[in-house]
């Protein structure tokens, strides 16, 4: 393995000419904000968002949304910036690069595939000022791409996928569209999940709280949603079960199985109160859902991937094992 230093960014690299970006053959097909994000990397994404907003960043003179897919030879003028992220957000960088190193399963010179670490989100926003992509492009500071091919929840742990090429990435989100990636979650859910109840399928819609807190909740409004399930053990108050989205909508696993009457364990947004009991005797602070296996196609090469359960999953089934009623 490839030892790589963390490159951190302070106020000595602020920007303060105007500059105009040619958009590289690599870097084609990536969003204007993640764009920005790479080239002014510090900077919050709240300036980014307010540049753009205002017209200060433009792709060949035009304004632009923060959506705008980016096309080889496009200009995009970048203004100067002096705003950059310092202290915290340099450390908690820091903090994660060296579990994030270890973490690779798979490195290859178009795609990296991680063991994530639960607690870490995937990207920054919503109060996390560094996430694994952040992380990754502090680590790689001479990679020009780096995307998210797909994502987890913060507390999920297990395998995910980052493209170093677009057009690995653009290769990978059609094969996630036509269902020919496989990915296979365990989790361990409250009550005894029967055998017979092989999937759900239920509509699954966005909604959030009073409280600003994103929900997703079953509705006839929502979007078309099925997964599949498979008992892989019981207990007399818990099932760990395997659970195969077929869809991939925002909280589908935890929502789903909330619906079907077995929300997963330590689910802060989707349990119950028996489940939440549970999850307090097992010492479970975090939700029990781990992407424990990816199968995809890369080039001629067929890729099948095993994270194993992390030392919280291995803690809360010995403990069921010797739990008593």
């Amino acid at each position: 393995m490839i030892q790589l230093a963390v490159k951190n960014h302070n106020s000595s690299s602020e920007r303060r000419q105007v500059q105009i970006v040619s958009v590289s053959e690599e870097e084609a097909g990536q969003r204007l904000d993640n764009f920005l994000l790479r080239q002014l990397n510090g900077v919050p994404k709240t300036r980014l968002y307010r540049a753009i907003r205002r017209g200060e960043v433009r792709v060949n003179k035009g304004r632009v949304r923060p959506d705008t897919r980016l096309e080889a030879g496009d200009a995009v003028r970048i203004p100067p910036v002096h705003e950059t992220t310092t202290g915290p957000g340099a450390v908690g960088g820091d903090r994660w690069a060296q579990r994030i190193r270890h973490a690779i399963v798979l490195e290859l010179p178009d795609l990296l595939v991680l063991n994530k670490p639960p607690g870490l989100a995937v990207h920054g926003g919503s109060g996390v000022k560094v996430g694994l992509i952040e992380t990754l492009r502090a680590m790689y500071p001479e990679q020009r791409y780096l995307e998210l091919v797909h994502r987890l929840d913060r507390d999920t742990s297990g395998l995910i996928m980052v493209a170093r090429r677009a057009s690995v990435l653009r290769e990978l989100h059609a094969q996630l569209r036509s269902d020919r990636i496989n990915k296979v979650y365990k989790a361990l859910v409250w009550g005894r999940w029967p055998s017979h109840l092989k999937q759900v399928e239920a509509p699954l819609e966005k909604t959030s709280l009073a409280s600003g807190e994103r929900m997703v909740r079953v509705s006839a409004a929502g979007k078309p949603s099925l997964t599949r399930f498979r008992v892989l053990k019981r207990w007399r108050s818990a099932t760990l079960i395997e659970a195969k989205p077929v869809t991939g909508r925002t909280h589908q696993i935890r929502v789903h199985a909330a619906h079907a009457g077995f929300p997963i364990l330590g689910d802060d947004k989707y349990q119950t109160p028996q489940a939440q009991a549970l999850a307090a005797t097992l010492n479970l602070n975090r939700l029990y859902l781990h992407a424990a296996g990816l199968q995809f196609s890369l080039g001629e090469e067929r890729y099948q991937l095993e994270a194993p359960d992390t030392d919280e999953m291995q803690a809360a089934m010995a403990a069921l094992d010797n739990l008593t009623d």
